[in-house]
């Protein structure tokens, strides 16, 4: 079984979606609708699924938490 990576979420408006920053130079090269990974929120991994409305990008069961910063592994 392979070991996660963490890194952070950021909104990469060149390719309009976003990305996960792993390190200086690796990212994860932008995440689609329905990509699942954990995001840490007070203390606690959370499993979430990323998604994309009229409205934009959204983590599926956290409504109005901003995404850019927070700390995934996947």
């Amino acid at each position: 079984m392979s070991e996660k990576r963490v890194g952070n979420l950021f909104y990469d408006a060149e390719i309009g979606r976003y990305d996960i920053r792993f390190d200086t130079n690796s990212f994860y090269e932008g995440l689609h609708c329905g990509e699942c990974f954990d995001v840490r929120i007070e203390n606690s991994w959370i499993s979430v699924r990323i998604e994309m409305d009229d409205d934009g990008w959204y983590l599926v069961g956290l409504p109005g938490i901003k995404l850019d910063g927070l700390t995934v592994r996947m």
